[in-house]
């Protein structure tokens, strides 16, 4: 399971011309999964990013989490995350399959809400993406168990 995870002043999701996730200062994660990912990266992930400390403290240093600055999330499904580039034209054979990728995203939508507020894109949608992020301060979470 891999994260690409923003921190952003604001940041959200259109389908064919509607907003279906939008936040305010938060994180923004682009969620990939993996061939062999279960609810166990998504359990392990949901509170790692619920708890990752990027934003400023009093001092300006990155001390607190999301949860302490009362922040949301806005959570985007993209399983581009696990293109192989070998070759020039990227496959996607380690991506999980879109079915239980689907389900496995919900879930971790709902881990993630057991921490703060989400919001998130649409799964198999074509999207846009906006965000301002505030930094800009970009990290990359992964997690696989053998």
């Amino acid at each position: 399971m891999k994260l690409v995870v923003q921190r952003v002043t604001s940041a959200s999701v259109e389908v064919e011309g509607e907003i279906v996730g939008e936040i305010e200062d938060g994180m923004m994660a682009l969620v990939g999964f993996g061939e062999n990912d279960t609810s166990r990266e998504a359990d392990y992930l949901a509170g790692k990013l619920a708890k990752l400390r990027i934003f400023q403290d009093e001092n300006g240093r990155m001390d607190k989490s999301v949860m302490d600055i009362g922040g949301k999330l806005l959570l985007v499904p993209q399983f581009t995350l696990y293109a192989h580039t070998k070759k020039n034209r990227p496959s996607f054979h380690k991506a999980l399959s879109p079915d239980k990728a689907t389900e496995l995203f919900d879930y971790f939508s709902e881990k993630c809400k057991e921490f703060v507020e989400v919001e998130t894109g649409q799964f198999g949608a074509f999207m846009k993406v906006n965000l301002l992020n505030n930094g800009p301060v970009t990290i990359l979470l992964e997690k696989e168990f053998e």
